[in-house]
Formats: C-alpha cells, sequence, structure tokens
C-alpha cells in the first residue's frame, strides 16, 4: 500500500492518506488491509467469513485514486436499502454533492466528500455483521435469479 500511495500526484497522495487514516480509525476491529483489485482495500478474514464464491475475501470498504478524482466503494451499505437511502440522506443533508453509483461514491478531493457521513458509514458493521449481511445478500440474489 505503500508504494500505491507513493506513486500518486501530491494532490491525490494526499487525500488518499486521509481518507485511509479516517478508515482505519473508524472501522471495527477484526479487518484486514490489503491490496485488491488496483485498490487500498478493507477485507473480512476467510476465517471469519468462510470460503466465498471467488475464494476471495469480501470487503466492506475499497478506494482508488483515479485519473478525475477518488471512488470509494462501500459495500457496506450497498447490500441494504436502509442503509444507501440513509447513507444519501446523511450526504445531502451535508450540502455536498453525492456522485454515487450503486456501491461507489465518486469526488474529485476529499474537501467536496461529506466525511462524517463516510466514518459513519464505514463504522457500520463488524466483520461478522458485514459477513451475515453479504451472505444473505448473496442468497436474496440467487432466489431472484431461480424465479
Amino acid at each position: 500500500m505503500r508504494q500505491y500511495l507513493a506513486e500518486l500526484e501530491p494532490e491525490s497522495k494526499k487525500d488518499m492518506t486521509k481518507l485511509v487514516k479516517l478508515v482505519r480509525e473508524k472501522l471495527p476491529d477484526g479487518y484486514q488491509e490489503a491490496m485488491a483489485f488496483g485498490m487500498i482495500g478493507y477485507q473480512v478474514p476467510l476465517e471469519i467469513s468462510g470460503p466465498t464464491y471467488n475464494k476471495q475475501p469480501i470487503g466492506p470498504v475499497a478506494m482508488a485514486a483515479q485519473k478525475h478524482g477518488i471512488s470509494l466503494y462501500l459495500l457496506s451499505i450497498y447490500a441494504s436499502k436502509k442503509l444507501t437511502n440513509e447513507f444519501k440522506k446523511r450526504w445531502l443533508a451535508s450540502g455536498k454533492k453525492l456522485n454515487m453509483g450503486k456501491a461507489c461514491i465518486r469526488f474529485k478531493t476529499l474537501e467536496q466528500a461529506d466525511l462524517e457521513t463516510i466514518a459513519w458509514a464505514v463504522g457500520l458493521l463488524n466483520p461478522q455483521e458485514f459477513t451475515q449481511m453479504y451472505l444473505k445478500a448473496r442468497a436474496d440474489y440467487a432466489k431472484k435469479r431461480k424465479s
């Protein structure tokens, strides 16, 4: 991860370093920090989650510096409409513009991000709770595909 940050442009490096610090402070204990899929990610150890469909650890948070800003992936809110709606409500109440896909929040600089809402979302679930949410979402998806 140090190499990833070292290779970034100075402004991106500054923002990503602050974002990593925020995530480390707010993420509940038990997650592992790792580089995965070209991003800094926080994962549930396989000892906790058990085997996954792709044999890769599952993770609630990942982030990457992109050409035009930062992409933050919050899978902890993606698996729950209630949490997604609460996230959107909190972010919009901050007065900052929300650029969000299904699980991806995009912003050009950290100043454009609602750090309070990000901190809330990052701290929502410990590894066991995230694993339960993930397994339920996968099971619900499998049921939908069969019907």
